[in-house]
């Protein structure tokens, strides 16, 4: 063999040699990246469990707008369960196990009402590592007696009644209700194996569906109240935050449906219709504005809906829901737009206030269920990289 011949046969050897090796410099990036994603969302956890011990007036304040077993802190702990999930270090559990045992696993009056109802997604997220009977024990009580009462009434939107907005919030007269619920009742049938919990949750959801998606739009409206309301442009009212509540809310009924279930069609239809939606509406800066179908000009930040949407749109890549190409880049602008709100100490800002409507958000507002969508974001960004969980 010349030496012209020996040196071709090299490079070929050597090209050859390089194609089939793993891409290391690829893959230590990728594990770099979920490494930085599980550190700022434990930076934000422990920013937001330091301040609910804070005894300062602000402090307390917030602590007075989020009883133990609604829903505001009830969100923010489903992401905390997320993040348990995905960190090495036990606090994050521990602060789960700690608040159900303050509490007696117990759950928040309102029999019927969805917002007292999330708190269980993370009683049985506990129940799942411990099996301790007692950490659902309420929650199969209160559920079999909603069951047992079977309300049937119209979900449209009627005056107040005592301790609920309307008198329809006996179901899931409210888009909100969507995240809340459902999710508690898909996962009680999972780790209980009694099917009647998925069965009502099925029903309830696609009576919700029906009266409050706007198929032309494919984006819910908050509940009837909205169906003739309008922006100062003349554009319908579609609130960011109340279709992050659906959107992140279905993300985490697909994770637990069984993959042969009747209805899974229509979910995972629901689910990428919703996406393609979204998407579009993305703003430049990553963000989405609190009312969707506002002109996106001059529009604030606004961390809940993003961090929903965020988390959805990351899960659904992960899954195979959703193509690669154009739904990663959405997640991955939507993360960068998250982080830009957090300050330096850890607090996560730009969160719209407790509300029902689109509203005003300045960059200092921060919210438990904001923090509960940014680390239901990060963990499902974590995913996209390939963050090692946790034995």
């Amino acid at each position: 063999m010349t030496c012209n011949r020996l040196a071709l046969f090299l490079i070929k050897a050597l090209a050859c040699v390089a194609l089939a090796a793993p891409p290391i410099a690829a893959g230590a990036s990728n594990d770099s990246k979920a490494r930085e994603i599980l550190a700022q969302a434990e930076r934000v956890a422990d920013w937001q469990f330091a301040y609910l011990e804070d005894p300062s007036p602000a402090a307390t304040a917030l602590r007075a707008t989020a009883p133990p077993l609604g829903w505001v802190q009830g969100a923010m702990y489903v992401g905390v369960t997320s993040l348990a999930d995905h960190s090495g270090n036990p606090k994050y559990a521990e602060a789960v196990y700690a608040h159900g045992m303050r509490n007696h696993w117990g759950l928040a009056e309102r029999t019927f009402h969805a917002d007292d109802h999330v708190i269980g997604q993370t009683w049985i997220w506990a129940y799942e590592h411990q099996h301790d009977p007692q950490m659902i024990a309420s929650l199969r009580e209160r559920f079999d007696s909603i069951i047992a009462a079977a309300p049937g009434n119209s979900l449209d939107f009627s005056p107040p009644v005592e301790g609920m907005e309307s008198g329809c919030q006996l179901r899931w007269c409210w888009c909100d209700a969507l995240f809340m619920a459902p999710p508690a009742w898909i996962a009680l049938s999972r780790v209980t194996g009694d099917p009647k919990y998925l069965a009502y949750a099925d029903r309830e959801y696609w009576a919700t569906v029906e009266k409050l998606f706007d198929k032309n739009a494919g984006l819910f409206y908050r509940d009837t109240r909205f169906f003739d309301r309008r922006g100062e442009h003349g554009e319908k009212l579609f609130w960011s935050r109340g279709n992050g509540w659906v959107y992140a809310g279905l993300a985490r009924v697909l994770a637990m449906l069984p993959a042969d279930h009747v209805s899974r069609p229509r979910y995972e239809a629901l689910f990428k219709q919703m996406s393609v939606a979204l998407v579009a509406l993305q703003k430049p800066d990553g963000y989405w504005p609190p009312s969707l179908l506002q002109p996106a000009k001059g529009t604030p930040p606004e961390t809940s809906g993003t961090g929903f949407f965020t988390y959805g749109l990351a899960a659904g890549v992960k899954s195979g829901l959703l193509p690669q190409r154009k739904y990663r880049k959405a997640a991955q602008k939507g993360w960068s737009a998250l982080n830009r709100a957090v300050q330096p100490d850890g607090k996560l800002g730009w969160v719209q206030p407790i509300g029902a409507a689109p509203g005003k958000v300045n960059a200092d507002d921060t919210q438990l269920f904001g923090v509960g969508a940014y680390l239901l974001a990060a963990t499902a960004m974590c995913d996209l990289y390939g963050c090692a969980k946790p034995q």
